[in-house]
């Protein structure tokens, strides 16, 4: 223990012992400067300096934009464009399927390739109904209390007014005689009218022009874009009047009737008239006589 003591007060007299820091003229030996310090001086002086280059290295890297020169960081800047990058890929992502959905129920339009869902009602048998029986059918006395309430209030609403379902009138392109009708069992989704030659061919309804050029099957083709994702199709005119991009109004010239193909010397038209990817019957809406 005695031992101990004094080699630590030995040490701590070594630390606290006085010194002095001479700096001399070599050629003259001349004292220019001197400091008195001790280990202990040194000891903490070395610390405190160390801590704060520490202390200013992080901050520098951390804080300021000298830290994009040391390898392994990356640019705010650079961090900035490659998020700018992604949400311009996502947004051109989104683009693009919206696009090729697009482009598919267009192709759907120009080929008539379509996939239907056939329901037979004949194809119900009576076995199928032997489970239901008539009670099971017959209304309860709520359900008549509640029809007999329904038409004691609808008897005297004769002038009630009702909205119509399409929000815009379609008017005939031409007018002519049919000769061939909607018939989507057969694959055929137009009606075809008989003109004659150099009958002008007009809008159904205001619209853009998506597509208007000569088809090897069809002569030349005008496809409108209306409101409410409906789409008009005209096919076998002569010429066309309007280009694709062109914004047309409700009766607007946009072709003319004629020989399309040397195969088809009559003029004819074949309309379509396709609503979401879906072809509907344009007799039901447009009266071509």
């Amino acid at each position: 223990m005695p031992n101990k003591r004094l080699k630590r007060q030995l040490l701590l007299k070594k630390l606290y012992n006085k010194r002095r820091l001479v700096i001399l003229n070599e050629d003259t030996f001349e004292e220019t400067f001197s400091l008195k310090l001790n280990l202990m001086n040194v000891f903490v002086v070395g610390s405190i300096g160390a801590i704060l280059i520490i202390f200013v290295t992080t901050y520098i890297i951390a804080f300021t934009p000298l830290r994009e020169y040391i390898p392994g960081y990356a640019s705010s800047k650079l961090k900035q464009e490659a998020l700018e990058m992604a949400i311009k890929s996502d947004s051109l992502e989104k683009s693009v399927k919206l696009n090729n959905a697009y482009i598919a129920s267009i192709k759907k339009v120009l080929t008539g390739d379509l996939e239907y869902a056939k329901l037979n009602k004949d194809s119900i048998k009576a076995s199928d109904l032997e489970g239901i029986s008539n009670e099971s059918l017959s209304p309860t006395e709520q359900e008549i209390e509640l029809r007999n309430q329904v038409i004691k209030e609808d008897k005297f609403n004769v002038f009630e007014s009702a909205e119509p379902k399409v929000s815009f009138v379609l008017f005939p392109p031409a007018q002519g005689a049919i000769l061939e009708k909607y018939n989507p069992k057969n694959k055929h989704f137009a009606i075809t009218i008989a003109l004659t030659n150099n009958t002008p061919i007009k809008s159904i309804g205001a619209g853009t022009i998506i597509f208007s050029d000569w088809t090897p099957s069809a002569g030349y083709v005008v496809i409108i874009r209306h409101k409410d994702d409906i789409l008009s199709v005209y096919k076998n005119a002569a010429s066309v009047t309007k280009s694709q991009g062109n914004v047309v109004k409700s009766g607007e010239v946009i072709a003319l009737a004629g020989s399309s193909t040397p195969q088809k010397p009559n003029a004819t038209l074949r309309f379509e008239l396709w609503k979401d990817g879906f072809p509907i019957d344009p007799t039901q809406f447009i009266n071509f006589n």
